[in-house]
């Protein structure tokens, strides 16, 4: 049978077996929310990168140049790391180099699985459509916050393993902790995740709206993946 798995931080990506495997990326707050709003706004490719300076360079190239440090927009940047900031018309059509604190680092740490998908709960539908008819088995890469695990993440990978559980099997205990999580929360899952530390860090920047927008489930029908260096749908 199938398994899925969860590494509840990229420190961790290493004692996970990526070598014909599907993973799956999550950064709900919010790196992962806005690659999803974006290319289903029509973004023509987001491209994941890890420093400042390269972003900058592609920026150069024609790339729209978006990104974060600690919840921040990026000096210099076209746009921060706002879903709401990939649906503006201006973007339609371009490319998108994206750099932040949590997200693009757990994307290119993922190098070496067969498929890299990029998830969030608003693409969940389309997701567990997508992973149940894969002959292969899946990691669920939780972006965390520097390194720790964090709250939303993983209730993001508890949401996925609940939708898919009939096809994959849970491996591991990380799977168990996220699964059983999600169970005791998703009667209030905006409230459990606008509880986490992460929640709490950003709405000191006043963008409430954002995480609210980021819990919606199932909003965009897309499943980014990356194609070379780029994410497409």
């Amino acid at each position: 049978m199938k398994t899925i798995e969860v590494c509840l931080t990229p420190e961790l990506i290493h004692q996970h077996n990526l070598e014909g495997r599907v993973v799956v990326v999550v950064d709900i707050f919010r790196a992962t929310s806005c690659i999803v709003t974006g290319l289903a706004g029509g973004v023509k490719s987001i491209r994941p990168v890890r420093e400042i300076e390269e972003t900058k360079a592609l920026g150069q190239e024609g790339y729209i140049m978006a990104g974060e440090r600690g919840g921040e927009k990026v000096d210099g940047f076209d746009i921060g790391n706002s879903p709401f900031e990939y649906q503006d018309e201006a973007i339609k059509g371009k490319r998108v180099a994206i750099s932040t604190t949590n997200g693009s680092q757990a994307i290119l740490k993922s190098d070496g699985a067969s498929q890299i998908l990029i998830g969030a709960f608003l693409n969940l539908e389309s997701l567990v459509e997508y992973l149940v008819q894969l002959p292969q088995s899946v990691v669920i890469h939780c972006a965390g916050w520097k390194g720790t695990p964090n709250l939303e993440d993983t209730l993001f990978a508890g949401a996925l393993i609940d939708e898919v559980m009939e096809e994959l099997m849970p491996l591991g205990d990380s799977a168990l902790i996220a699964h059983w999580l999600y169970v005791s929360a998703h009667e209030n899952l905006l409230g459990v995740a606008l509880d986490s530390s992460h929640a709490k860090r950003l709405k000191d920047f006043g963008i409430k709206e954002d995480l609210e927008f980021c819990m919606e489930n199932s909003k965009y029908q897309v499943v980014p993946k990356l194609v070379g260096k780029e994410l497409v749908i």
